[in-house]
């Protein structure tokens, strides 16, 4: 096989098999294509091949973007990048021995460059008072987009959905008249998520009064449309989503993956149990959930120290 080629079965797997996003198969198709240039750059025959890659090279190649940097010597790759890059290549390199391509584990003996770990940006359970109220009331607009815009947020946040869960939402999904919803997640694993009665009410009356003339004009019906009528896009959502938060004097990151964050916070905030949250989010594992306790510390360390005797002296 050759490079090329060895790239595009990668692809078609994680396409058509795995079934990644759009933007997940781009992404890693853009990291093997970057490691081969890397590869036949250093490569003083330009022979390079994917199929012959060495445990040496991968660390080479971390240790090469690990230290690159600008004219002005600022890191062009942060820890974080690099180990995105990695995991791609990690996955195409598990295809690849899966298939009988190659017969050895190149990441067995490969270290990762250590991150810090960032707390995931949520808002405050105050400030998401004050959101909700406000979407609440355009809820009423005679205007389609208006309410669509607040429907977006309430249900993101109220479900903990993903951006791409939420493009993806037809009316057909909802079930047991909107108390339920079911979500197609990475992977196409699928979830069902409950729906707060309210919430449920207000998506329901939003359908009636501007999908129901549009139901059976499309294959799929889906909840929230483009101005053209199609299915909202990527930055539609993201726009839509941070200029709402933004008007709420929402603070910092206003991005559909924050309500996602505080969807999981208030959840911990309120009792619930760390597995019942990594179901409703769909995590695959517990792992991806616990990041969300160090919220939960960080509030009981400010309190600690508000409160504790000692922290006074």
């Amino acid at each position: 096989m050759t490079n090329q080629e060895v790239i595009q079965s990668f692809i078609d797997y994680i396409t058509s098999e795995r079934r990644y996003s759009p933007l997940t198969v781009r992404n890693y198709r853009h990291d093997a294509e970057s490691f081969l240039q890397w590869g036949l750059s250093t490569s003083h025959a330009g022979d390079f091949s994917l199929l012959d890659v060495r445990s040496e090279d991968l660390r080479e190649w971390i240790i090469f973007h690990s230290d690159e940097r600008d004219q002005r010597g600022h890191r062009i790759r942060s820890a974080a990048s690099v180990n995105r890059a990695v995991a791609s290549l990690r996955t195409m390199y598990k295809f690849l021995r899966v298939k009988g391509y190659i017969d050895r584990d190149l990441f067995a003996s490969v270290r990762l460059p250590r991150t810090s770990r960032r707390l995931p940006a949520y808002v405050p359970e105050s400030r998401m008072s004050d959101v909700v109220g406000r979407v609440f009331e355009d809820l009423e607009s005679a205007d389609e987009h208006v309410a669509r815009n607040a429907l977006l947020v309430l249900v993101t946040y109220s479900c903990g959905l993903r951006l791409a869960e939420v493009i993806g939402i037809d009316v057909e999904d909802f079930e047991d008249d909107f108390r339920s919803l079911r979500v197609l997640g990475k992977g196409d694993k699928e979830r069902i998520v409950p729906i707060h009665s309210r919430v449920g009410v207000e998506i329901k009356r939003y359908v009636d009064r501007f999908l129901r003339d549009k139901i059976c004009k499309k294959a799929k019906n889906a909840l929230f449309l483009s101005k053209r009528g199609e299915r909202i896009s990527r930055s539609d959502v993201q726009r839509s989503v941070a200029r709402l938060l933004r008007e709420c004097g929402v603070q910092g990151k206003t991005s559909p993956h924050v309500l996602r964050h505080t969807f999981a916070t208030h959840l911990l905030n309120g009792g619930a149990d760390m597995r019942e949250i990594q179901e409703l989010m769909g995590h695959t594992s517990l792992r991806a959930t616990q990041v969300y306790t160090h919220n939960d510390i960080a509030r009981l360390q400010r309190a600690y120290i508000d409160a504790h005797p000692r922290e006074k002296e």
